[in-house]
């Protein structure tokens, strides 16, 4: 996993201090804010997505006529819109100035609330529906995801429905719930427990090196790229001997530093994964953002995790349910082996430039620097790969043969080295 997937775990967290109030009132007026099928005998809905970085996107229409890219996450009380230019295209106007405070060390970030809007994702419609739009893109999603993202957003529909997001199929069913019945094809049942409109659970178990096998609560965020995060500092688990340094991302008040080690299982009933990739951030750029209602909260569990099962989320009846993916669950948890951490820019997201170079890395060792535009990477033109893509290369195999054309200053220059297991 590349160290800019870890920044996209901040996602949830980083709202819902400073927007709850908000959405509670939305609450109030239910039959007007709340999400609906179209047509009434309708059972159930069927919306393709895409994976970007390990977050499901889906396509969100709001207004009948900007059609959009949203990430799916479980724990946002709102809608959100990253892109404060999306603001002005379409005319918003705004009845309200918020301040929020999430992960990181800067101060406190401004957003602007619209009001009355139409909301479609498939054949499932909000209308009436809030928006919360970010004054600054200080997130950068579509420059780390390689695609245009708009906005996030989630908890209305797994408040409103039953939601299974299908990895294999890339494939999300939402279902009324008094219409669904938990099938042997879901895999087995899990209790959660929405608090905050966050999923927690009690079911997973951590088995550090050299110690017992130790009960975490965590919270279910399908907004986070990570396989899991720790808070060190409410957990008996300790830090790694092996762990890393890293810069983790970018929060909305900033840098997210920590570090990034391993665990030596993770277990959920009859599951349990082994060397699963663990991040472990410092208190002081992320946790002390949390609000006291979140001090129970031991971590979280992301999308590396999530991706591999067909996961399945009843919250009006406190469970969920995963059912492993032959392919995907053998795979193992594998961190960048290059050094390099790449945006996307230009049209289409289709440069792809070279924002840091880790020291005593593979790549830093090839001469390669920050501000570096990749042209080939293995003979592959850059304009044929994703984000995602590279990604997968680069933390394919350790040992593995990398050639890079890349162009500095104008100039075409190659590089060559072999990856190598960094953590």
């Amino acid at each position: 996993m590349n160290r800019r997937q870890c920044y996209i775990m901040i996602l949830l967290l980083a709202f819902l201090a400073s927007i709850d109030s908000f959405s509670q009132k939305r609450k109030r007026q239910e039959e007007d804010f709340g999400f609906n099928l179209k047509h009434s005998l309708q059972k159930k809905t069927i919306i393709p997505f895409k994976v970007y970085s390990n977050l499901v996107v889906i396509k969100v229409v709001v207004n009948d006529k900007d059609t959009l890219n949203f990430i799916l996450d479980t724990g946002v009380s709102s809608i959100f819109l990253t892109d404060p230019d999306l603001g002005k295209k379409m005319k918003f106007n705004y009845v309200r100035k918020v301040q929020i405070t999430g992960a990181g060390e800067e101060k406190a970030l401004e957003a602007n609330i619209t009001i009355g809007h139409k909301v479609q994702i498939g054949d499932v419609v909000g209308n009436h529906q809030n928006l919360v739009v970010l004054s600054e893109d200080i997130l950068r999603l579509s420059e780390f995801m390689g695609v245009p993202i708009h906005g996030i957003f989630g908890h209305d529909l797994f408040d409103n429905f039953v939601v299974t997001i299908d990895y294999a199929t890339s494939q999300l069913t939402l279902t009324r719930p008094n219409k669904f019945k938990l099938k042997k094809k879901h895999g087995d049942r899990y209790p959660i427990v929405v608090t905050q409109n966050k999923p927690y659970t009690d079911s997973f178990f951590i088995t550090a090196y050299n110690s017992e096998e130790t009960p975490v609560r965590l919270v279910i965020d399908t907004g986070a790229g990570h396989a899991l995060l720790l808070n060190e500092s409410e957990t008996k688990i300790p830090l790694p001997d092996k762990v890393i340094r890293a810069n983790l991302g970018r929060g909305l008040n900033g840098e997210i530093f920590g570090h990034i080690g391993r665990v030596s299982s993770l277990r959920m009933g009859e599951i349990e994964l082994k060397d699963v990739l663990a991040s472990f951030p410092d208190s002081l750029s992320f946790s002390m953002k949390f609000p006291a209602s979140d001090n129970d909260r031991q971590g979280s569990i992301g999308c590396e995790f999530l991706r591999r099962f067909k996961v399945t989320f009843n919250y009006s009846e406190g469970y969920m349910a995963l059912k492993p993916i032959k392919k995907k669950i053998k795979e193992g948890f594998e961190q960048d082996m290059s050094g390099l951490s790449i945006k996307a820019t230009g049209k289409d997201y289709k440069e792809f430039i070279v924002t840091e170079v880790s020291d005593d890395s593979p790549a830093y060792y090839a001469g390669m620097q920050e501000g570096d535009q990749i042209i080939f990477l293995n003979n592959v033109n850059m304009k044929d790969l994703t984000i995602s893509d590279i990604i997968r290369v680069l933390a394919r195999k350790e040992g593995k043969q990398i050639e890079v054309f890349f162009r500095r200053k104008g100039e075409l220059e190659f590089a060559s080295f072999e990856l190598k297991r960094i953590i």
